[in-house]
């Protein structure tokens, strides 16, 4: 699903800047901080129409936190099961498309892009007790996002590009595997359920989240 998702927003892209050739064509990837370790690969397309382009990518981050320490289940807190052993682990998969506005140069070299649209996050957070078992939650999500690109150009066509902004998720469906020595059990909890507040309190996923990301992109 990760190696897809890639090829199918550099097809969405390119078939978008279609009418204007695959000149200008920019692809990047970039690094830094997104609610945890993280990383994103994106095309950009710029100037589609006029200071108009479109922009996909996606974004994987290893989750800084994946279970609310504080929560409890009506055995205790997490954090005393942490104390005894229990590990946690979560990540965090963020497909965007958003529309672009190139604001220009603000010095020499130095270009700007604004950007704004949709995000389809798909979270995943682990809590596990080693021998006798593990919980896992998972939760997709739509959501939405802004932010500004600045470009500073290396050479003829490889810049070094900062990412700032930020993305916002709506609440939804989750998921909860339990795996033990008796076997797997897969409960789906749903927005209004009795039991989503509890739920939704100890799986630590985006509401909103800020990032801050460095990296290259190369133009074609």
């Amino acid at each position: 699903m990760k190696m897809l998702l890639p090829a199918t927003l550099l097809t969405l892209v390119a078939g978008t800047a279609g009418a204007q050739s695959l000149s200008g064509v920019e692809l990047g990837l970039t690094g830094g901080y997104a609610g945890g370790l993280s990383g994103e690969f994106f095309v950009h397309a710029p100037n589609v129409v006029g200071p108009i382009g479109v922009k996909a990518g996606v974004a994987y981050t290893r989750a800084a936190d994946a279970i609310n320490d504080s929560s409890d289940l009506g055995v205790g807190p997490f954090s005393s099961y942490k104390a005894a052993g229990a590990t946690e682990n979560g990540s965090h998969t963020v497909a965007s498309l958003d529309g672009t506005y190139n604001v220009g140069e603000l010095a020499p070299g130095v270009s700007t892009a604004l950007y704004a649209g949709a995000r389809y996050g798909m979270f995943r957070s682990t809590e596990d007790y080693g021998a006798t078992g593990n919980t896992t939650y998972t939760s997709n999500a739509f959501g939405l996002g802004a932010g500004v690109m600045l470009s500073y150009a290396l050479t003829g066509n490889l810049s070094l590009v900062g990412d700032v902004g930020v993305d916002t998720f709506f609440k939804s469906t989750i998921n909860a595997t339990t795996t033990s020595g008796s076997g797997s059990t897969n409960t789906t909890i749903n927005q209004g359920d009795s039991l989503y507040n509890t739920i939704d309190n100890r799986f630590v996923r985006p509401g909103t989240v800020f990032k801050a990301r460095i990296g290259v992109k190369t133009t074609f």
